[in-house]
């Protein structure tokens, strides 16, 4: 039973990727008369049109500078606060470590009408670094989380023999704990990867400039834009565009992500 609701899940989850796969590579006459049959021939210059007529590389390109300068400081800030957490025991630990817990459950929507007064004021609306701000703030808490536990598995032998060699605290988080805690950092970037890259909500809000919309935005802004027009081969492209990173990215990394849940759990 437990077998047969995971293959119904499986395909429940899989069949509307491959669907649009499919879609992308036909004509929008084979898309609306025959969607459920294989293209007569793979029309593989729809990618191309989506990337460049319907500037999906520049989308593109703006998700990569957003998501990967969000990325790099999440799991910078991230991963200190959780360590200093978890290693050092000081008066209101508990407190912070709790508001960070708390920070996760806190609904999103509700932060966006000052959220968005706050990023205008700083003069950082419609920008990268505004939407890299806001997306790290936005990740932090989870990455807290997720790292505290992983941090208080490891060995303390370890960063003891590592002072007693004369590193700094500094030195030891750096050079010591992080490679230890390697699996966790892999893992959490991965969710993190996963929901930054999905983000609409926050970039709709905060980034109305259209040069810099990230692949959500300018998926939803190409649908509207149609119109009558219904370029679907040209839509499913962009879309199937936009799934690939998260696909690949999984794909590579689904043994990291397993290993890395497994450690935090079991040391």
């Amino acid at each position: 039973m437990a077998h047969l609701a995971m293959f119904s899940w499986a395909v429940v989850t899989a069949l509307p990727l491959i669907w649009a796969v499919v879609s992308s590579l036909k004509t929008d006459e084979e898309i609306l008369n025959s969607p459920w049959a294989p293209p007569s021939s793979p029309r593989f210059d729809n990618w191309a049109r989506a990337w460049t007529a319907a500037s999906i590389g520049r989308y593109f390109l703006n998700s990569m500078i957003v998501v990967g300068g969000a990325l790099v400081l999440t799991m910078l800030l991230g991963s200190l606060v959780a360590y200093a957490l978890a290693r050092y025991p000081f008066r209101g630990n508990r407190i912070v470590y709790h508001t960070f817990v708390a920070a996760m459950f806190f609904p999103v929507f509700l932060a966006l009408v000052p959220l968005f007064f706050v990023v205008r004021q700083l003069g950082l609306l419609g920008t990268y670094p505004g939407l890299i701000l806001v997306y790290s703030a936005y990740a932090v808490p989870f990455t807290v989380f997720f790292l505290h536990a992983f941090f208080r598995t490891l060995p303390g032998e370890v960063a003891e023999a590592a002072f007693l060699d004369g590193c700094s605290h500094g030195a030891v988080f750096f050079r010591v704990m992080l490679p230890l805690a390697r699996p966790g950092l892999v893992a959490v970037g991965i969710f993190n990867f996963l929901g930054l890259w999905n983000q609409y909500l926050l970039p709709l809000v905060l980034n109305p400039d259209p040069d810099r919309y990230v692949l959500a935005q300018g998926l939803a802004a190409l649908s509207v834009s149609q119109g009558y027009r219904s370029d679907w081969s040209g839509l499913f492209a962009g879309m199937t565009i936009a799934m690939l990173p998260v696909l690949v990215a999984y794909v590579a990394f689904q043994r990291h992500i397993r290993a890395g849940m497994t450690a935090g759990a079991v040391r």
